[in-house]
């Protein structure tokens, strides 16, 4: 996630900022090393051969953060009730088995 920023400072002042799959870059045949890297891709683009991926707009990017951070709560919610019904359950049998 570290290119969200970058993105957005680019964007900011009105620059056109395409937003590339790495899969897309690397798809096509060519000298690829960490040198040559940031031209190969200027290249690419240059020739129309990088697609841009989908960005949503910034008030909708907040929205999906809000329900991924939503949905992450409930699975930690859920793991740890089924961790506490566990240790109930360990408990009761414990308990059954020292009383017999």
């Amino acid at each position: 996630m570290y290119w969200i920023p970058v993105y957005e400072i680019l964007e900011s002042p009105g620059l056109h900022v395409v937003l590339a799959n790495a899969r897309d870059a690397r798809a096509v045949p060519g000298c690829k090393t960490d040198v040559n890297d940031a031209q190969w891709i200027q290249r690419l683009h240059a020739c129309g051969l990088l697609r841009a991926s989908f960005h949503p707009d910034r008030e909708i990017a907040a929205l999906r953060s809000y329900l991924r951070l939503r949905e992450r709560h409930l699975d930690y919610s859920a793991a740890r009730i089924q961790h506490m019904q566990k240790a109930l359950t360990h408990m009761v049998r414990e308990a059954s088995a020292t009383l017999n």
